[in-house]
């Protein structure tokens, strides 16, 4: 999805600010920022103390201190996030939630351009949403007021300090274990249904994925330096068992489950996404097919929702709204799966990527550095790809595992409506650890292709717009590498001719930027800077080896073939006219603006059919996937992938 626009001067079409008033259905989740702790607390000046809070915290309250530990990490791997809430109200190491206001809904696929449907053969999808009716807050998202009323600690402070925090878990932590009648102990073993508890969730299979991700933690144990500088060690538990029976006393519910496609390792429910005609021979909010039987899924596609739960599952059981396959929740992983994987959802904007990828938001926010993703919601997702990824034969590389602001416009007309999200907030390298496929350095020091991977939490390049347009975002962790014309930083940033205007450092600009994992061939390098083949151009970053933000990569590549000044790029695969049988309509193969120069090269990903998924009626005899006798490689062009005709272009192994 994407953000809101708050200003008359944002670019039609992207995802832009959040509004700062909110009449109806623009804002899912007015978090409480003015609360929020200044970037470096008097409370966390020391080594350590951070450490010695939970230690503290554990012996006040009776609570094993790893359990807590292990908890904590879960929420927010100990992080402070300088006082900042998460996407769900959160604050805090424990992520104690203190969303005060109403859950509304979102509009985010209805705001501008970018037509989620993405086929050119109907009509944009547009739809009108209205605004359910308010609904109480849950009381997953109350839980910072409940461990006031525990501690005696004013909320405040349990918001701005966070050792004051680490208590209110522990108090949260024992509170439960008394209601399910278990003694205060101290073995970890004995306080599995009270880590069930401290997720919130309602429902048993939920609940059980948490704590079994927290007992995880502790059996492998785990050690990191925090955002505030801090060391925090919890030593590794390898045999510990837990009471796995105390789940059946904690008065948890059961979630729909019939026929969800998820692996045993998540919780995962069935909020199905309706099929239904309506108006004048209209229907929504998805396509039926038969994959992978009739084609390949070739990608998965990651999303952030720009709401909340409660009105993003509202939104989805809409048969006139678009749809995606997955939502996945931050304050505890819970999964929601809407469309089956054999159909086509309506996400992405590219009908031709549509029909070939599986789509996954997450409940989050893009212009919003500060509202952060929780570890149960990265790790939920992780597991969720993993098991997608494994049942399609689908790589597990960033050629494969898109952001929706890798997906191409279809059209010319298309590329400035594009949207932007998961942005640049998105922790890519984490992520990538979590699916069991870090990004590392594969060849020598000179080698011809590079692997974008900055320091997320060192890389802070300077965005402006996440509020209000032209102001400086808070500064924050970044997954994504600044490009300019020249080796210098004030040279002008790379322009990207299809979005039709000067290239800025708004958060949703995309022109003149690069993101962890994606690959690129080497133009050229000037002492602590390197320069990538981007968008047509040499384009320039800064690369030191002190604090390198990209490393060696090998791969293939592909040039145009010899004798050709250039060769077109294309936002789609399509086949060629003579490929379409009679009463499917020829969908016209139209490059975008750009094109390869002679001498230039790009990584490839994939080597794709030409193939169009023929679906404009609601009964489904008139359907087909028309396959061409063209083939295209997929490549990764600029920020977004692209594609070009096999047969205009030489393939090769990377230099070096």
């Amino acid at each position: 999805m994407r953000g809101s626009a708050t200003d008359s001067t944002s670019t039609p079409g992207h995802r832009h600010l959040r509004r700062a008033a909110v009449p109806l259905a623009s804002a899912a989740l007015l978090l409480p920022l003015l609360g929020a702790a200044p970037a470096q607390s008097a409370n966390d000046s020391s080594a350590g103390r951070l450490q010695h809070a939970f230690a503290t915290a554990a012996t006040d309250y009776h609570v094993p201190q790893s359990v807590l530990l292990a908890v904590s990490y879960l929420q927010s791997r100990w992080d402070w996030h300088a006082g900042a809430p998460s996407v769900s109200g959160g604050y805090g190491p424990m992520h104690l939630t203190d969303a005060r206001t109403a859950i509304a809904t979102t509009e985010h696929y209805t705001e501008g351009a970018e037509d989620a449907r993405g086929d050119a053969a109907r009509a944009a999808v547009h739809p009108d949403i209205k605004a359910p009716a308010e609904s109480a807050l849950p009381a997953r998202l109350k839980t910072l007021p409940k461990a006031a009323q525990l501690t005696g600690l004013p909320a405040e402070e349990l918001r701005t300090d966070p050792a004051a925090n680490v208590s209110g878990g522990a108090a949260l932590l024992a509170a439960a274990q008394k209601e399910l009648g278990e003694p205060l102990s101290a073995d970890p073993a004995d306080w599995y249904g009270a880590v069930a508890r401290f997720s919130g969730a309602d429902d048993v299979a939920t609940a059980a994925a948490y704590a079994d991700d927290v007992y995880d933690v502790l059996r492998t144990g785990e050690e990191r330096v925090t955002d505030d500088g801090q060391l925090v060690a919890l030593a590794a538990q390898p045999g510990l068992t837990a009471d796995t029976a105390q789940l059946g006393r904690a008065g948890l519910g059961t979630l729909p489950t019939d026929g969800v496609e998820c692996p045993n390792s998540v919780s995962c429910e069935a909020v199905w996404a309706p099929y239904a005609q309506f108006g004048n021979d209209d229907y929504g909010n998805h396509d039926l097919g038969d994959r992978p039987v009739s084609q390949a899924i070739k990608y998965i596609v990651i999303h952030d929702t720009e709401g909340a739960w409660d009105g993003v599952l509202n939104l989805i059981q809409d048969p006139t709204y678009v749809s995606w396959n997955y939502t996945i929740r931050s304050t505890d992983g819970l999964i929601a799966q809407h469309v089956k994987a054999k159909d086509v959802a309506w996400h992405a904007g590219n009908w031709d990527i549509n029909a070939r990828s599986v789509g996954i938001e997450h409940e989050g926010f893009l212009a919003n550095p500060d509202a952060w993703y929780t570890e149960a919601m990265y790790r939920s997702s992780a597991r969720l790809v993993k098991y997608l990824a494994g049942k399609y034969g689908i790589p597990l590389d960033r050629q494969h595992i898109l952001g929706h602001d890798n997906v191409p416009g279809p059209t010319t007309s298309t590329i400035p409506g594009m949207h932007t999200d998961p942005g640049p907030y998105w922790d890519w390298r984490h992520y990538f650890q979590l699916l069991g496929h870090p990004f590392k350095r594969a060849a020598g020091t000179q080698n011809g292709l590079v692997t974008i991977l900055p320091d997320y939490a060192a890389n802070q390049p300077v965005y402006t717009g996440c509020t209000t347009s032209g102001e400086a975002c808070t500064a924050h962790g970044s997954s994504e590498v600044r490009l300019y014309s020249d080796h210098d930083v004030n040279a002008p940033l790379i322009k990207d001719i299809g979005r039709k205007q000067d290239p800025t450092v708004d958060v949703n600009d995309l022109s003149s930027r690069v993101s962890t994992g994606q690959q690129y061939a080497v133009a050229d390098r000037w002492g602590d800077w390197t320069a990538i083949w981007y968008l047509g151009q040499k384009a320039w970053f800064q690369n030191p080896a002190e604090a390198p933000a990209a490393v060696p990569a090998k791969g293939l590549v592909i040039t145009p073939k010899d004798g050709l000044a250039s060769v077109p790029v294309y936002g789609r695969a399509y086949p060629e006219k003579e490929a379409y049988p009679a009463g499917v309509p020829a969908q016209s193969v139209v490059p975008l603006p750009y094109t390869i120069p002679a001498g230039q090269k790009y990584v490839v990903g994939d080597e794709v059919p030409g193939e169009y998924y023929y679906a404009v009626t609601f009964t489904t005899d008139s359907h087909r996937v028309v396959v061409g006798k063209d083939l295209y490689y997929e490549i990764q062009y600029g920020h977004r992938v692209a594609f070009v005709r096999a047969a205009d272009v030489t393939l090769e192994g990377s230099a070096g």
